[in-house]
């Protein structure tokens, strides 16, 4: 089992970056791929990105392709989202979760574990 938290959310103007964390407990965290969701108000959880336990592997949604970056440091049980030229409409309560899958998964369910959120605002 895993506990997630995140943190590194905040109010940013559009254009501006922004660097979320998410810190897992326990020894087991190398062993889990980590996702990315996202919940923007008044609609449904999406998936932003995944990373598999070594990083090799990355996946994300067209919708942040190039302006997003997943990465992990296994060594600080820590992953993390870069993301740059934010936009207004990437306003959103992000999640990190962890799977035990091998593949890098896309669909909530196929996560276990699943942190608070922090809260991403983008002004225009």
């Amino acid at each position: 089992q895993v506990q997630l938290v995140e943190s590194g959310g905040g109010l940013v103007q559009a254009g501006d970056s922004l660097r979320l964390s998410c810190t897992a407990s326990g020894r087991t965290f190398k062993t889990y791929n980590m996702g990315w969701f996202r919940q923007a108000p008044g609609k449904e959880r999406e998936f932003v990105a995944a990373i598999s336990w070594s990083g090799s592997r990355t996946y994300y949604a067209d919708s942040v392709k190039g302006r997003f970056t997943i990465s992990r440091d296994n060594a600080k049980n820590t992953v993390y989202l870069q993301m740059n030229s934010l936009k207004p409409e990437n306003t959103a309560v992000y999640y990190c979760a962890a799977t035990t899958k091998a593949t890098l998964p896309l669909l909530e369910y196929e996560y276990s574990y699943w942190g608070q959120g922090t809260q991403v605002t983008v002004s225009s």
